[in-house]
C-alpha cells in the first residue's frame, strides 16, 4: 500500500512540475507547447485562463477516450480528471508566478525557452517513471492508437500537428495573423523529448521511481503463488 501511495505521489509531483515547464515556455513569448497551443490563443482572445482553458481542452481528451475505448476504458482512467484539474490550476500557479517576467531580448527569450522545455521534460520523467496514471493528451493519443492500429509516436505526431494547425487557424481568425505560437512551438516538440531521454538514461532519481512499479508487481505476483505443499495438506485433509 504504501509503494502505491509513493507511486501516486511522484506521478503528482510530475504533473505539478510539467505544469510549470508549460508556464516557463509561454512566458518565453515565442510559443507555447503544441498540447497546449489551443487553449493558449483562446486565452488571448477571451476572458478565461490558459489554465481553464486547458482543463476544459483535456476533459474533452478524456471524453474521447471514453467513446474510443468504449467498455474497454479502465475506470480507474476517470481519475484522469482529478489530474487534469491538478495539471491546469498549476499552469495558472506557475503563470502568476511569473508575472514578473517579461523577457524583452531574443537571447533571454531563448534560455527561457529550453529552460521550459527542460523543466517540462524533467516532469515528463518523473510523472511517467511510477505507471501510474495517464495524463488526457497522452491517453487520447493511445486510444487513437489503439483504435487506428497505427504506431503510438506517428499518432502523436499527428495529433500535435494537429492541435498547431486548429490553434493557428484560431489565431488568424481571431487577429488576422499569428498570435500565441512561434518558433518555439517547433522547438519544444523537438527537444523536450530528447531532455526526456536524457534524463532516463542518466538521472538516477527516475530508475529508483520505476522501481516502485517493479515492487508492485512482484509482490502481486508472489501473492499469486500457491505453496505446493500447503496446497497438498489441504487436499489430504479434505480427503
Amino acid at each position: 500500500m504504501r509503494k502505491l501511495v509513493y507511486r501516486y505521489l511522484w506521478f503528482t509531483i510530475g504533473v505539478i512540475i510539467n505544469a510549470f515547464g508549460v508556464a516557463i515556455i509561454t512566458k518565453a513569448a515565442l510559443g507555447t507547447s503544441p498540447i497546449s497551443s489551443v487553449p493558449y490563443v483562446l486565452s488571448l482572445r477571451f476572458a478565461p485562463s490558459l489554465g481553464q482553458f486547458t482543463f476544459v481542452f483535456n476533459l474533452l481528451f478524456i471524453a474521447a477516450q471514453v467513446i474510443l475505448r468504449g467498455r474497454r476504458f479502465p475506470p480507474i482512467q476517470f481519475l484522469q480528471i482529478v489530474v487534469n484539474l491538478v495539471f491546469s490550476a498549476f499552469i495558472d500557479v506557475g503563470m502568476k508566478a511569473l508575472w514578473w517576467f517579461e523577457p524583452s531580448s531574443l537571447p533571454v527569450k531563448i534560455v527561457a525557452l529550453v529552460l521550459g522545455c527542460a523543466v517540462l521534460g524533467f516532469g515528463i520523467s518523473v510523472e511517467v517513471a511510477p505507471d501510474a496514471l495517464l495524463v488526457p493528451g497522452e491517453g487520447v493519443v493511445g486510444a487513437i492508437a489503439d483504435r487506428t492500429g497505427k504506431r503510438f509516436g506517428s499518432i502523436k505526431i499527428a495529433f500535435d500537428v494537429t492541435l498547431v494547425i486548429i490553434a493557428l487557424i484560431l489565431s488568424f481568425v481571431f487577429f488576422r495573423g499569428i498570435n500565441g505560437l512561434g518558433v518555439g512551438t517547433v522547438v519544444s516538440a523537438l527537444i523536450v523529448g530528447r531532455f526526456v531521454n536524457l534524463y532516463n538514461a542518466y538521472l538516477p532519481l527516475i530508475p529508483r521511481i520505476r522501481m516502485l512499479r517493479a515492487v508492485a508487481v512482484l509482490q502481486a505476483e508472489q501473492e499469486m503463488v500457491v505453496d505446493p505443499q500447503g496446497l497438498q495438506a489441504e487436499v489430504e485433509i479434505e480427503g
